[in-house]
């Protein structure tokens, strides 16, 4: 009996010493990593100054690839043409808050904005609630230069279809500010591509349709299948681009002048 008082008073005295966390999904979460893309979406807001060039990085599926993410950083910051990153997705595993601050505490070293996207792995446990504490709404849309990015949850599959997912409401009211003169062109920016199975295939046809109703839609971007991926998904003329996952130790980048585009492939 008195080994075991002994051995709880250690736990205890361990415990209050926050040797353990409470719970790895506790939404305890620090000032310093809340509202990260509405702080960088506000960081872009004062660097654009409607130049119709600009140019970004695309990457994805850090997961667990800490070293890489670290490598990446270090690439962007090397440059000087890279206005800011968007990240498609997937910054955690198994959605706890450690994966999330862990993410992030590498991200901030970036000398440009960043925005992130919510993956089908960021979602798990209490990783959804997390995700919007440490970055915000499941769908966001932000302009930059003449061109307007529409950043949508694509994760249905997680959601088990009782949520609507994609959010069509949003879709919409993105694409129908026919009033605004602040851009000329779009681009959709999702984790999971239409035609994955975690996508809600059942409404392809319709988000074919609304997304093409966007102001001269450019290209759609995507994570999730950690490979290369340039496809025309409907054979309409619109191309969906995949990076590939950042172990693999790439990033894409586009150059968006007026109203055309272009892509590479950095190695790093």
């Amino acid at each position: 009996m008195k080994s075991l008082i002994c051995g709880l008073a250690v736990c205890c005295s361990l415990v209050s010493c926050d040797v353990f966390d409470y719970h790895p999904y506790d939404l305890q979460i620090g000032k310093e990593y809340r509202d990260t893309n509405a702080r960088n979406i506000e960081r872009l807001g004062r660097l654009n100054d409607g130049r119709d060039s600009i140019r970004f990085a695309f990457m994805g599926d850090t997961q667990r690839f800490y070293d890489e993410t670290e490598d990446f950083i270090e690439a962007v910051n090397a440059r000087n043409d890279i206005d800011f990153v968007i990240h498609g997705g997937d910054v955690s595993d198994f959605g706890m808050k450690k994966e999330f601050l862990w993410l992030e505490d590498r991200m901030h070293s970036l000398k440009v904005p960043y925005v992130t996207l919510c993956g089908n792995h960021d979602i798990l446990g209490s990783g959804e609630e997390i995700y919007q504490v440490v970055y915000g709404d499941l769908n966001f849309a932000f302009i930059f230069g003449r061109t307007k990015f529409i950043c949508i949850n694509t994760n249905a599959l997680e959601f088990d279809y009782a949520t609507p997912v994609p959010d069509f409401e949003f879709i919409v009211k993105e694409t129908t500010d026919s009033t605004s003169t602040a851009y000329d062109n779009t681009v959709f920016v999702m984790h999971v591509a239409p035609g994955d199975v975690e996508f809600n295939n059942n409404v392809l046809i319709p988000f074919k349709e609304y997304t093409k109703r966007a102001r001269n839609l450019l290209f759609c971007l995507h994570a999730h299948e950690h490979s290369l991926q340039e496809r025309d998904m409907f054979n309409d003329g619109v191309m969906y681009y995949g990076c590939e996952a950042i172990k693999k130790r790439s990033y894409l980048v586009f150059t968006v002048k007026q109203n055309t585009y272009s892509y590479e492939v950095v190695r790093f």
